[in-house]
Formats: structure tokens, sequence, C-alpha cells
């Protein structure tokens, strides 16, 4: 079932990541990626994350196709002016990718590459309204495409922003651009989060909510996310679970399942973030009883 059927037939979705590499090797990250065929709906290929200059999304999402599985080709506005956007959509148009995320992106000075000139010639409302354009057949000055494209469109939210009143309203124009489904920033909330959920449900005209859940790895990691991450707030408690764990990572583990199954009667899925520990997530959907 392609990931355009499962969400339409109303099931609960899972999603999960895979971060190319920064470089050619790409072994570690096809092994990976097998262990999600069967698991998961769809497989989101980061672009660029965090601004770390790595091996491009469009290659990886191409590779995965081969797999059996569907990806999701994210695409940030930070790298590309809208002529090389367009380019890229109909490349994958052609390579046979039918997903897109549509993502501004991070600003360069937090990656690899600090003076590298941010690009930000459109931002994420506009990229969607790009890609409409694409799927009615004209490109975004309305020439003529000779042959168009019908991506099912795709957008992110941060439930836990303070205040949200902002992302509310970047998420009803994101609806209104055309996005069909929407992954969250990590939540850790819960009734933070079915409080947002309540408030975008009238907004949504019945775009799906996949909830984010990343991985902690550690005490520490929560920490860092709490000091470097706007959006992600790591309640104390989680972070005590971790710090007396006998293996931190076992008890991310469980408490990301213990998350999924608390999501499941509130959202319409979970995106799973392992960030570098992708042969995890099998794991962590069994612990969940997602199949």
């Amino acid at each position: 079932m392609s990931f355009r059927d499962a969400l339409a037939n109303g099931k609960f979705l899972v999603t999960a990541e895979v971060g190319p590499p920064k470089g050619t090797d790409i072994d570690e990250m096809l092994h990976h990626a097998k262990g999600l065929v069967g698991l998961v709906d769809a497989v989101n290929v980061t672009d660029n994350q965090s601004s770390v200059m790595r091996l491009g999304s469009l290659a990886v999402s191409h590779l995965l196709t081969d797999l059996g599985l569907d990806p999701i080709y994210q695409l940030t506005c930070r790298d590309r002016n809208r002529i090389g956007l367009q380019t890229d959509l109909l490349n994958a148009w052609v390579l046979g990718l039918r997903n897109v995320l549509a993502l501004t992106g991070d600003y360069v000075s937090i990656g690899d590459h600090p003076d590298a000139k941010p690009v930000f010639d459109l931002e994420s409302v506009q990229l969607l309204q790009t890609i409409e354009g694409l799927n009615q057949g004209h490109d975004m000055v309305g020439n003529e495409l000779k042959g168009k494209t019908d991506f099912l469109k795709g957008a992110v939210v941060t439930p836990e922003a303070k205040p949200l009143e902002p992302q509310l309203i970047k998420f009803a124009n994101k609806v209104e651009a055309g996005a069909s489904f929407f992954q969250t920033q990590a939540v850790y909330d819960l009734d933070g989060f079915h409080s947002f959920m309540e408030q975008a449900r009238p907004l949504a005209k019945g775009a799906k909510i996949l909830a984010g859940i990343l991985l902690l790895k550690s005490a520490g990691m929560a920490r860092y996310l709490n000091k470097f991450v706007p959006g992600i707030t790591v309640p104390q408690d989680i972070i005590d679970e971790l710090k007396d764990a006998e293996n931190a990572l076992e008890k991310g583990i469980e408490i990301a399942a213990r998350q999924i199954k608390a999501l499941k009667g509130i959202c319409d899925g979970v995106h799973i973030m392992a960030i570098g520990l992708e042969d995890k997530v099998p794991q962590i959907i069994e612990l969940a009883e997602l199949n």
C-alpha cells in the first residue's frame, strides 16, 4: 500500500526517517532502511539536516524505492532558489518519487558550513504553493509544463512552541496551500499535545497529523534538546528515568513505545526519528504494538 493510500484509508500511520551519510558509503544506511520494509507506511529522507552537508535526499529517496519503501522526499528552501527547487521537483517526479515534505530549512550558522550563503528564495508555504502549481501543470510564473506532477504534499508543525498561536496560523496557511499531512516536532507533553490537537483539528480540513517521536539516547541528550532546540521540552521526569536507568538507550526505546501507545487515540499516526539509530525503530514499533 502506498503512503497516499494509507493516508486515505484512515489507518494509524507510521513513518520513520533515514539520514543520508556524509559521503558516498551507503551500506549502513541501506541496511537500516531494509529493516523498515513492511513495518512503516513511508520513510522520510532528510535534506542536509541541521545544515550539515550530506548525500542528497533526491538520490537516497530514489534508492529507497528500489528497496520497496515509499519515500517522503524532504526539500528545503535554504539551499536552492525557485528555479532549482522546481527543477529538483521535476527530477523527483521523473525518478518515481510521489511524496514531498516542504521545509524552510535550518539556518546555515548551526551547520558545518557556517560561511555558506543561505538562499531562502521561498519559504515552506510558498514551496507548497509551488508544488501545487506543478501538480496543476504550470511553473511559478504560469508557463505550461509538458507533463505535470501529482505529488502528495506534506509539511511540519511544532505543537510545543511557545507561544503556539503563530504555529497554528502557519499550520492553517499550509493547509490552504494543499498540505495533506503534517509531521510534528518531537512531542513529550501529551496533555499539551492533546490541547494542540483540539485547536488544530478544525483547521486541518482533513489533513492528517503525525506526532513526532524522537528516540532519546541519554539524559544528556534530553538536556541538550531542552537547552538548544526550540520547540522541544523534555520533562524532568523523563530525564530522571533516563538518568537512573541501567541502560539509557533501552529506557529511551521503552519511553518512545510508551508515548506511541498514549498517542494512538489522539492523532493520526506517528513519525519516529531515531537519528543514527534507525536499526532501533523496529524494536520501538514492536514494543508499541503497532503491527
